[in-house]
């Protein structure tokens, strides 16, 4: 027996008539079930009639265009260019690969094995403003995936449950000798520890210079992310009852700083490690050095030394360390690439305007009909 329906039905994917459907009885044209169907509604969205702006390139619009960006662009580089290029930097790589640099003999030390050097500079011009001291490392990947994962976050923001029983993301350095490590996990494993000390040589004599070791962590890192854990904060070595130092640490964490609000795990040196960085050429802050009255530079041109606590080993690795100070500006450090980037895209736009507005004035008003022969 033919059935007969509407083309309308068949697109909303139902006949009027009863027919079958799988899994259950007829649906017939006066059912009290609800009809299923495939058609989108009818809104401006699903139906794609929303309202639009489509622009028309032509020349007045294009060649203004490039010329406006090329004009923007190219002063603003200069600008950053020449800011970035007003910083002083200096930087000192102490790593001690040549024979002839102080630190070799401490070329090979290990973990538990420190070593001292002195290395003598000049700094050939003043330092005016406030002075940052970095440590710099090379060919070091913090950001291996799973070196970034070795880490408990919970256990970092004062979880006391977390400092006994550490994530399992944090193996193989979760305990030692059957006690919970604290911090736990390859980053903190990996921290930093060689000591920085800047002296100033004034005939023969050597002035200690003041390094600051507060406000170099993040303000979130240093008050929302990482916590002692709750308790006597002024007894962290109770705090910490029951757990270990990590495997390459010489001293516990309750042990990084004399004062408490420097100490454990807002330690602001630890802090600053535990941001790992994005890239295998890194520094991070070390230590600040405030400028004292606006009479005087920071740092004033002439001879200095630079007193090294040779801890960190990286020669095993082909690791380099370095050591820079720097002063900043408005856009932060040195860093000419900004300043670069804005000047060459500043340049191949005005480049770019200058040969189309010679395309369009030669062949713009050119006739381009064709010629329809009588």
């Amino acid at each position: 027996m033919a059935v007969n329906y509407s083309a309308k039905e068949e697109a909303d994917g139902h006949p009027s008539g009863g027919v079958g459907v799988p899994g259950g009885g007829a649906v017939g044209g006066g059912g009290g079930g609800a009809v299923k169907t495939r058609k989108p509604d009818n809104t401006a969205f699903k139906q794609q009639r929303l309202p639009a702006w489509q622009p028309i390139l032509t020349a007045g619009t294009v060649l203004p265009a490039f010329f406006i960006i090329g004009l923007i662009f190219i002063p603003i580089g200069i600008g950053i260019f020449v800011t970035s290029n007003n910083i002083r930097e200096y930087e000192i790589d102490y790593t001690g690969t040549e024979p002839s640099s102080p630190c070799n003999k401490c070329l090979n030390v290990s973990w538990d094995s420190p070593c001292t050097c002195t290395i003598n500079f000049t700094l050939e011009h003043s330092f005016e403003s406030n002075v940052f001291m970095y440590y710099g490392l090379s060919n070091f990947y913090q950001n291996h995936r799973r070196y970034v994962k070795s880490r408990d976050d919970s256990q970092l923001n004062g979880d006391n449950s977390s400092l006994h029983n550490p994530s399992k993301e944090c193996e193989p350095y979760r305990t030692n000798e059957d006690k919970p490590i604290a911090p736990c996990g390859a980053i903190a494993n990996s921290m930093f520890n060689d000591t920085l000390e800047l002296y100033r040589i004034d005939n023969d004599t050597r002035t200690p210079i003041t390094l600051i070791k507060k406000g170099i962590a993040w303000w979130t890192d240093k008050n929302v992310k990482f916590r002692n854990p709750t308790g006597d904060g002024n007894n962290l070595t109770a705090l910490f009852q029951g757990t270990t130092k990590p495997v390459n640490w010489p001293k516990p964490v309750y042990m990084l700083d004399q004062e408490s609000d420097n100490n454990g795990f807002i330690n602001e040196d630890f802090i600053v490690w535990m941001r790992t960085a994005a890239l295998p050429t890194f520094r991070k802050l070390y230590r600040l050095i405030e400028r004292k009255n606006n009479l005087q530079p920071t740092l004033q041109a002439g001879k200095y030394s630079l007193d090294i606590a040779y801890n960190y080993p990286v020669h095993s690795f082909d690791g380099r360390k370095r050591m820079i100070l720097s002063t900043i500006s408005w856009m932060g450090g040195k860093n000419p690439f900004l300043g670069i980037a804005y000047i060459t895209v500043g340049s191949i736009c005005f480049f770019l305007g200058v040969v189309l507005l010679f395309i369009h004035h030669k062949y713009g008003n050119r006739n381009t009909s064709a010629d329809i022969p009588n």
